[in-house]
């Protein structure tokens, strides 16, 4: 089984509707908010930072959130719906 963790925030509009789909598709998956939590933040920032797939992201003004992220890096979405249910 994949571990997943799920950087969001309840202030984005994209990132309850990710939630909902996992959680009715039966997928088991880690919510950490980044916006309430400093150190989910910096685990997010990591990614963000450091990742190719958030080039295009960062180019465009944007945050990146919700952002899946698949046994500890393996995978990078941005879209909930490219997972495999």
């Amino acid at each position: 089984m994949d571990n997943i963790i799920v950087f969001g925030s309840k202030l984005c509009p994209d990132c309850q509707p990710a939630r909902e789909y996992l959680t009715e598709n039966n997928i088991e998956f880690l919510y950490l908010d980044i916006t309430e939590n400093l150190l989910y933040l910096k685990k997010f920032l990591k990614y963000r930072d450091e990742r190719k797939e958030f080039h295009e992201i960062k180019k465009a003004g944007q945050i990146g959130i919700p952002c899946i992220v698949i046994n500890d890096g393996e995978r990078i979405l941005f879209d909930y719906r490219e997972l495999e249910v």
